[in-house]
């Protein structure tokens, strides 16, 4: 239920831990401030454990490394998914927002994300950035990921509740299933 993963390359460092069981305790320093601020939201809502420090040269690039190696610590610390309920579905009223998210922790990734976001930076992050953000992580957590702002008018809120009703479909998709315990949850007997 915990895992430690590092990302190193010429453009950037990232390190993240995670631990699933947690109480939604986050320290995270990427150097993009909205990014935190969103990554610090998930952990809240998830009540994930997340620490991440990350170094780059680029914003875009951390962003999307720092997005790879948080998946890559979720996928590592769900190992086999066997008695997890796998999918997760949520939908976040935040102030002027409707945002809704499912995910199916099945083991293929593909995302489908449309945030409807107008402005070309958030605080400090660009847009394609950010949006960049959930296709990166369902790669990595190799997961199936929708994610769809149903109305809004304030892109921040926007963003923001996207990220929150990630969370909480995640956090019901790795909720144990006390009725298949050391089965995988799929009729194909694997995952």
């Amino acid at each position: 239920m915990k895992a430690v993963v590092r990302r190193r390359s010429k453009e950037t460092r990232v390190e993240a831990s995670v631990k699933l069981n947690g109480r939604g305790k986050s320290d995270v320093r990427t150097g993009v401030r909205f990014l935190d601020h969103m990554i610090d939201s998930f952990s809240a809502h998830s009540l994930v454990d997340v620490k991440i420090r990350a170094k780059g040269d680029l914003g875009h690039h951390t962003v999307e490394d720092v997005a790879l190696t948080l998946g890559k610590a979720l996928k590592e610390a769900l190992g086999s998914r066997t008695g997890i309920v796998r999918f997760g579905y949520s939908i976040v009223p935040m102030d002027d927002t409707l945002a809704l998210a499912a995910v199916d922790l099945v083991k293929r990734p593909y995302s489908s994300v449309d945030l409807k976001i107008e402005r070309a930076m958030l605080e400090d992050a660009p847009r394609e950035d950010l949006e960049h953000f959930f296709s990166s992580m369902a790669t990595a957590l190799e997961a199936t990921l929708h994610v769809k702002i149903l109305d809004g008018r304030n892109d921040h809120h926007k963003f923001e509740a996207a990220v929150k009703a990630f969370a909480l479909s995640f956090r019901a998709a790795i909720q144990a299933d006390p009725r298949r315990r050391e089965k995988p949850p799929s009729s194909k007997g694997m995952m």
